[in-house]
């Protein structure tokens, strides 16, 4: 794999990527949540909170593959 300027090697990156951008997301879905209760769409907010709950499972299989990966070989010398 190869290994870019920022020390780690292009799939540990794109985790890395993917996990913070799934977890920043799940943040900002909370006012989602809320602006749809308030708009009284309950079936809006839970769509809301589905898409929330994907992304938490998406951050926390980005966490488990990133376990795997460091100490690796397939890691770049960020992960070592």
């Amino acid at each position: 794999m190869a290994t870019g300027e920022t020390g780690f090697d292009d799939v540990s990156f794109d985790l890395i990527s993917l996990q913070y951008h799934s977890l920043k997301a799940g943040h900002d879905y909370g006012q989602y949540v809320r602006d749809a209760r308030n708009a009284g769409r309950d079936d809006i907010a839970d769509f809301f909170e589905q898409v929330m709950a994907q992304d938490s499972e998406r951050a926390a299989k980005c966490h488990a593959f990133l376990g795997e990966l460091t100490g690796s070989a397939e890691s770049g010398p960020a992960l070592s």
